[in-house]
């Protein structure tokens, strides 16, 4: 497929379905679904050749180096992985340094209370980025920080962060990086010989385009194998999840299959677009075609276009009294568009996510859908409230 997406046109989803304009779960192809019909034995050689499958194919999307390393997939929703990820690879000695600009950053910092792990915290807000130079002073200070976490695309503001620039600071430092690119991985390039990692993690669901069910973590086989004992979890234990997998091929406990099965067929789809370069240009295209069509309706986002991700898009609600989101959110779902309420702690928003399989043509269709359904409230402007835009003028480069 060509990375030109500008004129793409996909199939549209099954008859009655909306479109799922969010981070994940999110529209998949009917071939994806399709995959799911046939049941699999969780033992058997099939299965277990998919299981092999489905971790050389991720690994090699790390691109050249990834021999150092090895995938691991792990059963449960992305947050599984993310806490198999600190509970394996963080020692119980250690200290994370948690850079937080979202709703996911804290929850990292929670589940490390959880796991009873130290940690300290820079904490930008709600969508200003971490920036290489305050790590630094954050490691100078701080000689017990062992590992910095931080998430790739913080999706509670859309906001893709400055992730090389971090891993350079934390190489210098002689510190180690672990990272949660749960909504960028197989779209926004994370490759080994640019930004040195522990370990990181992902989702089935996100923008490989498959099904929710299981994520997994690509981790240096050197941290896998120091993290034997690590983990307090029988469950959420990555190096004894790597270890019975090297042995015999199977996972230790129940797996996915169905989902197992659609992502297979996921990853094909996603290789025949040109991997991880087509994906990111077909996404590119979506949240510029988005952008540029809610900005001619009046709409601010909440970013500008430095920090944009091509993953999801945060727009200020309109200041007119006649805008309330729950109806506009029901509106747009009885047009085919299921979008996301905003996350942010000081100034209304919701969410419109570029992901998932859909194209320009596709968010063409969201825009003249979000500008019929303001003729439908009498909403006259959708420019945002003057404390909105003061908010946005924190962001600085």
């Amino acid at each position: 497929m060509s990375t030109d997406c500008s004129q793409a046109v996909l199939p549209a989803p099954l008859c009655g379905e909306p479109y799922l304009l969010t981070p994940g779960p999110l529209t998949t192809s009917h071939e994806v679904k399709k995959a799911m019909l046939r049941d699999w034995g969780s033992w058997d050689d099939d299965f277990r050749a998919m299981t092999a499958q489905l971790r050389r194919e991720l690994l090699a999307l790390v691109g050249p180096g990834g021999e150092a390393y090895d995938c691991v997939p792990v059963q449960g929703s992305g947050t599984f992985a993310v806490e198999a990820m600190l509970g394996s690879f963080l020692p119980r000695d250690g200290k994370a340094l948690v850079l937080i600009n979202g709703a996911y950053g804290q929850r990292i910092a929670q589940t490390l209370d959880y796991l009873g792990r130290a940690y300290a915290v820079i904490d930008k807000g709600d969508y200003l980025p971490p920036r290489g130079e305050e790590v630094a002073r954050a490691l100078e200070v701080d000689p017990g920080i062992t590992h910095v976490v931080v998430v790739h695309c913080e999706t509670s503001s859309g906001i893709l962060n400055p992730v090389r620039e971090i891993a350079d600071t934390v190489a210098a430092h002689g510190r180690k990086l672990l990272v949660d690119s749960m909504s960028a991985f197989g779209a926004v390039p994370l490759e080994v010989g640019e930004i040195a990692f522990e370990a990181m993690v992902s989702s089935a669901n996100k923008c490989i385009e498959g099904v929710p069910g299981f994520g997994f973590v690509i981790a240096r086989k050197s941290a896998l194998e120091e993290a034997k004992g690590v983990s307090s979890s029988l469950s959420l234990d990555v190096h004894a999840q790597w270890a019975h997998m090297e042995k015999t091929g199977q996972w230790r406990f129940t797996p996915p299959t169905h989902v197992v099965a659609a992502f297979i067929e996921a990853l094909r789809q996603h290789r025949e677009e040109g991997g991880v370069a087509g994906r990111l240009a077909r996404y590119t295209a979506n949240r510029d075609t988005l952008v540029e069509g809610m900005r001619g309706l009046g709409f601010e986002t909440l970013l500008s276009e430095r920090w944009l991700s091509p993953i999801i898009v945060t727009f200020f609600t309109p200041a007119d009294p006649a805008f309330g989101f729950a109806d506009f959110y029901a509106r747009m779902k009885a047009k085919g568009f299921i979008i996301y309420p905003g996350k942010l702690t000081v100034v209304e928003s919701f969410r419109v996510g570029c992901i998932g399989r859909m194209d320009p043509p596709v968010m063409r269709k969201v825009v003249a859908a979000v500008a019929e359904c303001l003729a439908e409230m009498g909403v006259s402007s959708a420019v945002p409230p003057t404390i909105a835009l003061e908010e946005r003028t924190k962001l600085v480069a």
